[in-house]
């Protein structure tokens, strides 16, 4: 197995897949797996069937769930990025806590977005014990978390989001304390630009041409009008409505150069802090920004 040191030192994922542990566990990925050139065990991460089943094998071998599945095209993001997110996040908040890591369900996160894989509450819930609400406004996707919340047991606030334009109205009641916000969002502007983005990473993987999305997924997981400056804004904008509700706002930026337009937005919104988190994850580096209205010296729970 190849060490992936870039990753979080809590990511479980660090050390590469071991797929004959994975195997045991999810059976069916065995029909997936392939050889790489160097002769390691791998899968054709253009196959969307194949990535579904080692999103499912990840989940059940290392955050102990009996069932996960979503619907045909739907979002299936890679697990160790999108833990790693996860585990960024806990370092914030032990900043706090007194510099410990906080574990329990006391602490409370609203994933945005959080769409059909429920990966984010998934993970979270089993790293740190965490309370998480899913929003998302695609019913099917919501309708899929349900069923994985069900059929594992699992308590996860789930809420539908009825209103494209909204990020926090409708979803978060008066009373509602989060200490974090977590997204995933639409990066693209438009379904062609999307198809764009993910021809030019296979072409820049060495993969050649693939008609499918990369990891599959919906309109409103890939796309919005603005593209993630767009929708970005729109939660900064909003976001000054809970300031009070929220200790910390965070968002997954996929574009580096989208950081300097955001930070304006956050200037004119006068937050007290604002940070760029960047997670080096293998040759690729992807990075979340947060901001918060508390001081410095409000910060504690």
């Amino acid at each position: 197995m190849a060490v992936k040191p870039m990753l979080h030192p809590r990511n479980q994922h660090r050390d590469g897949y071991d797929f004959d542990l994975l195997i045991v566990k999810s059976p069916d990925l065995a029909a997936f797996v392939i050889k790489s050139p160097r002769g390691q065990m791998t899968i054709d991460f253009q196959n969307v069937d194949a990535v579904r089943m080692l999103n499912r094998a990840l989940l059940m071998t290392h955050y102990n769930l009996d069932f996960w599945d979503i619907p045909a095209s739907y979002l299936c993001p890679p697990i160790p990025g999108r833990v790693d997110y996860v585990h960024y996040l806990a370092d914030l908040l032990a900043e706090g806590n007194g510099q410990e890591i906080p574990h329990g369900s006391e602490i409370k996160a609203l994933d945005i977005g959080t769409g059909a894989s429920l990966v984010y509450p998934l993970t979270g819930q089993h790293e740190y014990g965490w309370a998480f609400t899913g929003v998302d406004i695609d019913p099917v996707s919501i309708k899929s978390a349900r069923q994985i919340c069900d059929r594992n047991g699992l308590k996860i606030k789930l809420e539908r989001q009825t209103n494209a334009e909204d990020v926090f109205q409708g979803v978060v009641g008066p009373d509602d304390i989060f200490h974090v916000t977590l997204c995933n969002p639409p990066f693209h502007a438009s379904p062609a630009k999307a198809q764009e983005g993910t021809l030019r990473k296979w072409r820049n993987l060495g993969k050649g041409h693939s008609a499918e999305l990369n990891f599959g997924g919906q309109n409103a997981e890939l796309w919005c009008p603005g593209g993630e400056i767009g929708f970005i804004a729109r939660m900064i904008g909003q976001s000054m409505d809970f300031a009070g509700q929220c200790l910390w706002f965070t968002c997954l930026v996929s574009r580096k150069d989208s950081l300097v337009p955001l930070a304006r937005l956050l200037k004119k919104a006068k937050v007290a802090d604002f940070r760029v988190v960047e997670m080096a994850q293998g040759q690729k580096t992807s990075r979340f920004i947060a901001w918060t209205y508390y001081p410095e010296g409000e910060r504690s729970f």
